[in-house]
């Protein structure tokens, strides 16, 4: 059976919430704080700010000759707070994925967490173990680098 796993990430950003909501809130965003190697692109029409209810289709290719269609749905959103996305379909048996935003001296902390389940039972703990989580670490130090660049170097990250 497959275990559920977590992945948190940290990361104080040089910019207030209001532009951090800005630009985590929009889904076309996305393509620019994904590595280039993922070959990530998002295929539904766009459709502004998020709202609970809002699907998003993607195209990723996290290793090379293997791509997946994926779609989450934003379940939850408190606009400048927090919003949800979950895997609807996908590569991952289960996706939750938790964005916080919150004011923290002069700029803004940004935690993700996510829980997630990889298929096919112990093989997938193992691809975990093995590949999976390395390749979210690596997505999100991407992510942390990128947004470095657009709203400045950060103090610290956890």
């Amino acid at each position: 059976m497959s275990r559920l796993f977590s992945f948190k990430k940290t990361q104080f950003i040089h910019a207030s919430p209001e532009k951090v909501w800005e630009f985590i809130a929009t889904p076309e965003n996305l393509n620019k704080i994904t590595p280039d190697s993922m070959a990530f692109k998002t295929i539904s029409e766009p459709q502004g700010k998020m709202f609970p209810g809002m699907l998003i289709s993607y195209i990723v290719k996290p290793f090379p000759f293997i791509s997946f269609n994926w779609v989450t749905e934003i379940t939850h959103v408190e606009p400048g707070v927090y919003f949800v996305d979950e895997q609807r379909f996908g590569p991952y048996s289960f996706w939750h994925h938790k964005h916080f935003i919150e004011r923290s001296g002069d700029g803004t902390l940004m935690t993700d967490i996510v829980d997630y389940k990889v298929p096919f039972g112990f093989i997938g703990n193992i691809a975990n173990a093995v590949v999976v989580r390395k390749k979210l670490e690596q997505i999100f130090s991407f992510r942390t680098e990128i947004i470095e660049k657009i709203f400045g170097k950060e103090n610290s990250a956890k």
